[in-house]
């Protein structure tokens, strides 16, 4: 919540809440004492001037649908429906057998030996990464990967850590709890753009090369090029996100940038999207030099990863399951895409669908005559349609001229839903000439 934010009256959140009015009343004035709240006798509480809010113009995807949204489209989730139940039963009960007693001790912070080396194999074989199983972390996805570098790093005395601007919401939210301060940078056709990265003064920073988030470019291999030499010119790191390399639909995947200069990047991916967010399992690849100091940070924060759960995974990958889902969900994805840029072309005239055929979602950018932006958004929202644009990614904003640029998810969504999603939104905000008779 924002400074300034006014909280409910203690009796008004115990009774939303369903819990004592003592229960909020003893929250609200231990808040107060540590300075998170102010209160005023007789006027009300609000937040206190010491609460951080969130960096504008970046949004939080993760809340919950809210009522009355027919069809949302904003991007991250895949299927859930699609989650392998059965595979994965045969698998925990396989996993839960074959542990040794001694396993189901404090486990080795890096993880599983068996799970280690399975995700080695899997990320050598469908990444193209270096993939030493000695020097790969399970860690609970991505979030907590940015989270242990970020640690390492402000340990090593770096302050500024560079993000993509537009790029993933939480990168940024990320390392700013680690104790450094992110830096956005702006992106071209082709990825990071060189000279304000050189000009930025950072030592670390961190992409997404393979399908950036959310422009869906890939980086070029100049571009990949370039950056490595950035990195190895300032003596500094490169935090791969590999978010959903796996889900290409023209083509085979490009490899990931780690397998380049596997001791100037930091590769890091997870299953949050090729099978649930909530399996909170993640991978972490590291250069030599900072292995030590990442192992031992990890070990501190959690005393390692639940057991349980890697061993499953780690049967699930080796006994070819994973591949098997990552088939079905690549075939059912391509469909869904398909249906989505047929939908639009349909219903909305002259918008032109960029980057590349992967990932979780597309960016469609509206012609001029559909914005601006914000009403765009309002309007959808009015016919339930729930939508997201580049400029709620990053301070950018809107690239040059007057339409809106779309950034759409669909992997969440049947082909039917999306056909009508699609028409909803069309219907709702129509162009402002049509609407406003040419004013």
């Amino acid at each position: 919540m924002a400074a300034g934010t006014r909280l409910p009256s203690t009796r008004d959140l115990a009774a939303e809440l369903g819990v004592s009015r003592g229960l909020v009343t003893e929250a609200y004035e231990q808040l107060t004492a540590e300075g998170y709240l102010r209160s005023v006798h007789g006027s009300g509480t609000w937040v206190g001037d010491a609460v951080r809010a969130a960096s504008p113009g970046r949004v939080r995807d993760l809340a919950p649908r809210s009522p009355g949204v027919r069809v949302d489209f904003r991007p991250g989730l895949p299927d859930l429906s699609l989650f392998p139940r059965t595979a994965w039963a045969a698998a925990y009960k396989a996993a839960l057998g074959g542990l040794a007693h001694k396993e189901l001790g404090y486990p080795d912070p890096r993880g599983l030996p068996v799970l280690r080396t399975a995700l080695a194999g899997l990320l050598t074989r469908r990444r193209g990464v270096v993939a030493d199983p000695e020097r790969l972390v399970v860690c609970s996805g991505v979030a907590q990967a940015l989270t242990l570098v970020g640690a390492v790093l402000r340990e090593r005395g770096e302050r500024l850590v560079g993000v993509e601007d537009p790029g993933s919401p939480e990168h940024g939210t990320l390392f700013a709890a680690a104790g450094l301060r992110a830096v956005g940078l702006p992106l071209d056709g082709e990825g990071l753009a060189p000279r304000p990265l050189e000009a930025s003064g950072v030592r670390a920073v961190v992409t997404t090369p393979a399908h950036q988030f959310p422009r869906g470019i890939g980086y070029s291999a100049a571009r990949r090029a370039e950056l490595l030499d950035w990195a190895r010119a300032v003596d500094g790191w490169i935090v791969e996100d590999d978010y959903d390399g796996d889900f290409r639909y023209d083509r085979e995947p490009v490899g990931a940038l780690q397998g380049l200069d596997p001791e100037r990047v930091l590769y890091t991916g997870s299953v949050s999207k090729s099978l649930a967010p909530g399996l909170r399992l993640g991978w972490l690849l590291l250069p030599g030099e900072l292995a030590g100091e990442l192992v031992e940070r990890k070990r501190t924060m959690d005393l390692g990863h639940p057991v349980l759960e890697q061993a499953v995974l780690a049967d699930f990958v080796a006994r070819g399951g994973y591949d098997r889902h990552l088939r079905r969900c690549r075939s059912a994805y391509r469909e869904r895409r398909d249906a989505l840029v047929a939908a639009v072309a349909e219903a909305l005239p002259g918008t032109v669908v960029s980057g590349i055929a992967a990932g979780l979602h597309v960016i469609a950018r509206v012609p001029a005559g559909y914005g601006p932006a914000d009403v765009f958004v309002r309007r959808a929202a009015a016919a339930g349609v729930v939508v997201r644009t580049v400029a709620d990614y990053g301070s950018a904003g809107e690239p040059d001229g007057d339409g809106v640029s779309l950034v759409l998810g669909y992997a969440h969504l049947s082909p039917g839903d999306i056909a009508r999603g699609v028409a909803a939104l069309a219907r709702a905000v129509g162009p402002a000439g049509a609407r406003h008779g040419g004013g």
